[in-house]
């Protein structure tokens, strides 16, 4: 996530990613046609050899002709399937605004007013800071720590996290109910690191967001004296938050993360955040228990309560606000975000045209109302069969491998089995659409609009609370090019919009829909069994249903993948194996069922024989080079890498491939080649 800023409000993000593993992305257009625009000719053009660097083999060429345009951090496959859906949701966008005396509350409606709100750039020019006044007021008007906490509420309610992050989600064990969980949370960088780390870039970039931080509060009309006065102050408390955050590599530890406490307990921890009038003013009813997943942080907080003054709440408030809003403000406003966050943090050149900025914005904010008429004219009942049974074929391999396994006991092969049972798979779009019954959107303010969505689903969310848990619930959009695995409901979810040639072709090659599509299903598959995954039984608890000893052989197998992706260097930076290990896992066991799901599919047909001159297995692992195909900024590279638990794509691709024997043997790996892992560092584990 994160490249070119994807618009997903940041608490979100990290809080779903508790329960939510991302595809990273990058991926990108597996056509059969354009797999053989890649293979054409590359034997005169492109002099890397297939058995020391794969990626470059098989996307050299394609690197060489295709340079990032200006408005991008990257530029791959991904971005051509992004592109050609963008194409299809502006029409659909453009034909809504352009209708008038729709029905209040209907999809048309909705999308086509808040996409209109969000073009009239001269109404948003012309109405500047004015939107945020009423709740700049609000923290103006703060007096004691009562009255902060009500206002932290207060912007939480409208999609604004300061300080830390408050949401309802199934409870990790227990997950047949929903539980009140808070979240670190309250920086303007990225992560602790980012604060905490001494080097010379990492110096420069703090220094440029002090800079950045000095000129968002004099657009807010401080003069430039108390404007740098108060960056420092932001950057004082942010540290501060920092330095009690944890760790991404910790955050990905489901049970370090997994405190759930009494309210006595909280309250106990934190005896200066006043947590039953903060939840009246948050609109959350009294709950007895709360899952607080950094414990050491809270603390942080409460000691911050005290000795921060009530002026420098205010100021860190203000920033926090128009921090959040800036790219829904006027245009001095949206410069100068962009200007920090995607030149300086991302190398981006160039600002995105408005329409694809705010296209993505409703896609974000009404998601299953544009979904709704995406799907409409993008996915056919027909493309969805084919992908259901790919899914099959592929569960069908996962299952195979793991009984076949010599380090995996009885038992737990028996759990992992029912885990295979009661896996839920869902495709294209929810079954059950998202209700905006009541939300109130309107032609007068782009920002405003934006937080009475926020706000809408936010309500949406503490609502759970006490309910049973829908399990039909999506976490992602029709149209996103994404896909992910859900421990807690022990589901893969794809939606349409990953499910669109050129990225799937139902009508393409099987080795190039099974070395991509089904590579990446394979990964989805793989993640209910990595590192994470793994600690969650059949029904979606966190629970282990590991003997000690599969554990321990495991986790051995899993730290020959950390080791080696360690040893993976870009620009001076090495890969974090730890950080990255759940996303490696999983392309590894991806690759493998994948493979074995494709030579089962060719059974009974006729030898398909050379395209171009590749056999179907050189085909299949070309189909999985050219899912990870992109040129990428070394700004949004280091970035990345710093905070990404998904590897730079070249690794993706000859990380998990210098693993695997059928590739050696379909293009004449050799021991001594780049491309072939030692024996003794040979990761496998499916």
């Amino acid at each position: 996530m994160g490249q070119n800023q994807i618009l997903y409000k940041t608490i979100n993000l990290k809080m779903k990613q508790k329960n939510i593993r991302l595809a990273v992305l990058a991926v990108v257009s597996l056509s059969f046609i354009l797999l053989l625009t890649f293979c054409k000719n590359k034997e005169k053009s492109n002099q890397v050899k297939a058995t020391d660097n794969f990626f470059m083999f098989a996307n050299g060429d394609w690197i060489k002709n295709n340079p990032i345009p200006p408005t991008e951090s990257m530029w791959g496959s991904f971005n051509i399937l992004r592109d050609n859906n963008r194409k299809l949701l502006h029409r659909i966008l453009d034909s809504a605004s352009n209708l008038k005396d729709l029905k209040k509350g209907s999809n048309a409606q909705l999308i086509g007013d808040f996409y209109a709100s969000g073009m009239d750039s001269a109404q948003i020019e012309s109405l500047g800071i004015k939107p945020l006044q009423p709740m700049l007021d609000k923290i103006n008007n703060i007096k004691n720590s009562k009255d902060l906490l009500d206002v932290i509420a207060y912007m939480q309610r409208y999609g604004i996290y300061p300080l830390f992050g408050i949401m309802v989600d199934q409870d990790a064990r227990q997950s047949d109910q929903y539980a009140l969980y808070a979240s670190q949370g309250g920086l303007g960088l990225p992560n602790k690191g980012y604060y905490l780390k001494k080097d010379g870039k990492s110096d420069t970039v703090r220094q440029e967001y002090v800079a950045h931080v000095t000129k968002m509060f004099q657009l807010m009309g401080e003069n430039e004296a108390q404007a740098g006065k108060d960056a420092k102050t932001v950057m004082s408390i942010e540290t501060g938050l920092a330095e009690a955050s944890l760790s991404p590599v910790e955050l990905r530890d489901p049970i370090k993360t997994y405190n759930k406490l009494t309210m006595k307990q909280v309250m106990d921890t934190t005896p200066d955040l006043d947590w039953k009038s903060y939840f009246v003013s948050a609109t959350i009813p009294d709950v007895p228990t709360m899952i607080v997943s950094e414990p050491k942080f809270f603390k942080k907080v409460n000691a911050d309560l005290k000795s921060v003054s009530m002026d420098d709440w205010k100021v860190y408030l203000r920033w926090h606000l128009v921090h959040n809003t800036a790219r829904f403000l006027s245009s001095n406003f949206v410069n100068e975000s962009f200007d920090f966050y995607s030149k300086k943090l991302n190398g981006i050149k160039v600002l995105e045209p408005r329409w694809k900025r705010i296209q993505s914005m409703t896609d974000n904010e009404l998601g299953d109302a544009l979904g709704q008429e995406y799907v409409r004219v993008a996915f056919s009942p027909e493309a969805k069969k084919k992908v259901l049974d790919m899914i099959h074929n592929l569960i069908a391999s996962l299952r195979e491998r793991i009984n076949a396994l010599d380090w995996m006991s009885a038992g737990t092969k028996v759990q992992a089995n029912e885990k295979l049972n009661t896996l839920m798979i869902k495709i294209g779009y929810p079954d059950k659409w998202k209700d905006y019954a009541g939300l109130n959107i309107d032609r007068k303010s782009y920002v405003v609009n934006v937080m009475r969505a926020d706000s809408f689903e936010y309500q949406r969310n503490v609502h759970k609370l006490g309910k049973p848990v829908d399990r039909t619930e999506w976490g992602m959009t029709p149209p996103t090019i994404n896909a992910y695995y859900n421990p807690s409901l022990n589901e893969i979810v794809f939606p349409a919009g990953i499910l669109q040639p050129p990225f799937y072709d139902p009508n393409a090659d099987d080795a190039v829909n099974y070395g991509g599509i089904g590579a990446v299903i394979g990964h989805e598959l793989t993640h209910g069994f990595d590192d994470q995954g793994r600690l969650y039984d059949a029904k979606g608890d966190l629970k282990n249903w590991w003997t000690k000893d599969d554990s321990a052989n495991f986790m051995k197998r899993a730290e020959v993948i950390i080791h080696q992706f360690n040893h993976y260097e870009v620009n001076g930076l090495h890969i974090n194996g730890e950080l990255t290990e759940g996303e490696n896992l999983a392309d590894l066991g991806g690759l493998t069922i994948a493979y074995n799901a494709f030579k089962k599919a060719q059974q009974g047909k006729p030898d398909p024989g050379l395209i171009d001159g590749y056999t179907p297995d050189q085909r299949f692992f070309l189909g999985w080079a050219h899912v990870w195909s992109s040129n990428q900024r070394p700004e949004a590279l280091r970035q990345q890498i710093l905070t990404n638990p998904h590897s730079p794509s070249r690794f993706r691709v000859n990380g998990p491939l210098s693993n695997n024997e059928a590739f050696y043997k379909a293009f004449n790996v050799q021991p001594g080649d780049s491309m072939m892992a030692p024996d003794s560092l040979r990761a496998k584990i499916w």
